[in-house]
């Protein structure tokens, strides 16, 4: 390094850099479009000083309420205070990392406590880094136990599973605007209806006539179109599956851990088991990037279970001996558990979703539906001067391709006089009819829904053509679309 090379950034420079100075840093090494992107709302303009629960402090002294539960991973909210304790401890006794030639007791304590918790054989379980490559597993799981005699595989036409090239070319969303190479053989099935389903796997068959389908894969409940399969449809699936030799797969990595009113959707239908159930977000705690898929015990062993075998799943992974990312699961799973999640979700939407059915009918001519479960619910929005549809039609580049450039600029001018006029952050999804989410943490109270629902109620009365004049007078619309 020369003498006048810049100096490198430590811990304490990053608490001292302003908002303009991060902007830059982001520009320069990480991805100047992202910061057009997330300017356009006034969260993408401040730093964050703390977070703690459902709430946000900035460093200019605004208190926000989250109401987006972290996009699925903040179950427990912003640090837990048992979840900061569990890692504190970890350290703190100087406990090891790596190394997975050491057998972990919290890679095995936690896969103990998930064949406890879930129905069934699910009794192993994998401990990959995310959602993304849980799915993954899963799928090579499926592959293997069927020898690789077997080259399809079936997904919803509208689910979400990752953006690796294995999961991304499992997801049938809007959000796959570039074709990126993928694994071989898959179809799609339309979300939730049966025939569809039996008619891909009728029409996999190989020279011999047998069904050459190695697994299905889908969300119980699509968190990112607001969309739940039917109890009908998910175990005439199992049915199927069984019948057909097929590994059935459940993408519950956004749903587990009580997001909709039961520890895992599909739960809430006894008796219904698949084969492989994957999870991520939340099981980290909100501090911890990890994720698992369990599977039934005789799909796992067939897989895996000899010595020859034994490390293709991955186990000869580096981090597989990973300690306080398991730790702090072990610890998110039995706070899930002991604080009763899923009896909060159900607390959370006994006053969320009345309220919502009360804005929608009070505003018919900017709700189009909502639609959800538990603390997990999707708002539709509609209305806005005629006008937009030109500018969809005149907009730059890809935009004007884009069918829901309408609904995603209403939604936009939504969540920002949101954030701006009444201190409440939200998102809306890029899959699907692009719903707004409102989504709380399962910490949170009825009285922070209640703020959420008289913030909302006050955005919706100043109409559509109101909401939309202040974000466009306040530039947001070009530097999201840049």
């Amino acid at each position: 390094m020369t003498s006048d090379a810049t100096p490198l950034l430590t811990v304490d420079d990053c608490e001292q850099l302003s908002t303009s100075q991060v902007h830059e840093l982001y520009r320069s090494h990480v991805n100047k479009s992202q910061v057009s992107l997330m300017t356009s709302f006034g969260f993408g303009r401040e730093l964050v000083d703390h977070a703690e629960g459902s709430w946000i402090h900035t460093r200019d002294g605004r208190r926000i309420l989250d109401f987006t539960g972290g996009v699925g991973v903040l179950n427990h909210g912003h640090n837990h205070p048992r979840i900061l304790a569990a890692r504190r401890r970890f350290q703190e006794q100087r406990r090891m990392e790596v190394h997975k030639t050491y057998f972990s007791p919290y890679v095995a304590a936690l896969g103990h406590n998930l064949a406890q918790l879930l129905p069934g054989d699910l009794n192993l379980s994998f401990f990959p880094n995310s959602g993304a490559e849980a799915v993954e597993g899963a799928v090579k799981l499926a592959y293997k136990y069927h020898g690789g005699r077997r080259q399809r595989i079936l997904h919803a036409d509208i689910s979400f599973h990752g953006k690796l090239l294995g999961s991304g070319s499992l997801t049938g969303s809007a959000q796959n605007a570039f074709a990126f190479p993928g694994i071989p053989g898959v179809s799609a099935f339309r979300y939730g209806d049966l025939d569809s389903v039996r008619e891909a796997v009728a029409g996999a068959r190989d020279a011999k006539g047998r069904c050459d389908v190695y697994a299905i894969l889908i969300e119980p409940f699509s968190a990112s179109t607001m969309t739940e399969c039917s109890e009908e449809f998910l175990r005439g699936l199992r049915e199927l599956c069984t019948e057909e030799k097929i590994v059935l797969i459940f993408d519950e990595i956004y749903t587990g851990w009580g997001k909709t009113g039961s520890l895992f959707h599909f739960m809430r239908y006894p008796g219904l088991v698949p084969d492989v159930v994957t999870t991520s977000k939340s099981f980290g705690g909100g501090k911890s990037s990890v994720s698992a898929f369990v599977a039934r015990e005789p799909v796992f062993r067939k897989a895996y279970d000899s010595l020859g075998d034994a490390m293709l799943q991955s186990t000869s992974t580096t981090y597989y001996g990973f300690g306080e990312e398991t730790a702090t699961a072990l610890e998110a799973v039995n706070i899930a558990v002991e604080d009763d999640y899923p009896a909060r979700a159900r607390a959370i939407e006994r006053v969320l979703a009345p309220g919502l059915e009360r804005l929608r009918k009070q505003y018919p001519d900017i709700i189009a539906d909502v639609r959800g479960a538990g603390a997990l619910y999707g708002i539709f929005l509609d209305g806005g001067p005629r006008i937009l549809d030109l500018a969809a039609k005149i907009a730059p580049g890809g935009l004007a391709r884009d069918p829901l450039l309408r609904t995603k600029v209403i939604t936009c001018a939504v969540v920002n006089a949101m954030y701006h006029d009444h201190d409440v952050y939200m998102y809306y999804t890029l899959n699907g009819r692009s719903p707004l989410v409102a989504a709380p943490s399962l910490v949170a109270g009825p009285d922070e829904v209640e703020i959420f629902l008289d913030a909302f109620d006050r955005t919706l009365a100043k109409g559509m053509n109101r909401l939309l004049t202040a974000f466009f007078k306040d530039k947001a619309v070009s530097r999201w679309a840049a």
